[in-house]
């Protein structure tokens, strides 16, 4: 049959596909002139029984292809996603400048002064002329998780005098009460927002006071405060105490 091969050459492509798995060659094809021409494609068990039995008479041919070659090692997966877990951590931390040695805290009044006069009248005799004030600045304070802010004096009668020998208490004490106030740019504890001031108080009165706060860093100022004494007189000498600030992470 001439058209069996119609061309003087017959070009044989080989294909590979990796995916999707493809159905592998496996094909057989019988033709024959005699007595009837005829032509078999992939025959089955009685096919290929006639296709071999024209070859075996040298009245027909026959042509196969067989192709093979080992699947994926594994099931093949177009798309892969990854998701790399990254873990870190920050230790708590609080900050506060509070200047480059110990005397930066030492905050001397001076001489608190009282009416020395002795044309003041009775009444007026050795009491307070003035208040008397303290201010301090720090441009670096703050914590960086939730914290506490507590401020606590020493004695809650403020200033004493530890050594004021004897005197009428009708007419003289040895103490000068004062507040203490804290201000600073923050947010309230457990709060995601932008910080707006924040102030902590202790009146003179009272010996300490807290508060608690998410995350900050700002700049604060402390202000003392102690209102001049004006119905009894202070007992001469030295007036002392101490005022402790103390920003801890929860």
């Amino acid at each position: 049959m001439k058209k069996i091969l119609t061309g003087a050459v017959a070009a044989i492509a080989l294909v590979g596909i990796a995916s999707p798995a493809a159905a592998q060659t496996n094909q057989r094809h019988y033709a024959g002139t005699a007595p009837i021409p005829y032509t078999i494609t992939n025959p089955g068990f009685f096919g290929t029984l006639a296709g071999e039995l024209g070859v075996a008479a040298q009245v027909g041919t026959r042509y196969t292809a067989v192709a093979d070659a080992p699947s994926d090692s594994e099931t093949a997966t177009p798309t892969v996603t990854t998701t790399f877990n990254l873990t870190g951590s920050v230790n708590k931390d609080c900050s506060f400048y509070a200047g480059n040695n110990a005397s930066a805290t030492n905050i001397d009044f001076g001489v608190i002064g009282v009416r020395t006069g002795n044309n003041e009248n009775v009444n007026n005799a050795f009491e307070m002329v003035g208040p008397a004030f303290a201010n301090i600045e720090t441009l670096t304070a703050g914590c960086n998780f939730n914290n506490e802010v507590s401020i606590q004096k020493n004695d809650v009668n403020g200033l004493v005098n530890a050594a004021p020998g004897g005197y009428d208490t009708d007419e003289f004490q040895a103490n000068i009460p004062y507040s203490v106030s804290a201000a600073w740019t923050g947010v309230p504890v457990n709060t995601v927002t932008s910080g707006t001031g924040q102030s902590l108080a202790v009146s003179t009165s009272q010996l300490g006071n807290t508060i608690q706060q998410g995350a900050w860093r700002s700049n604060m100022t402390i202000n003392f405060n102690a209102p001049a004494i004006t119905n009894k007189g202070l007992v001469a000498g030295t007036y002392a105490g101490t005022t402790t600030l103390t920003l801890s992470a929860l």
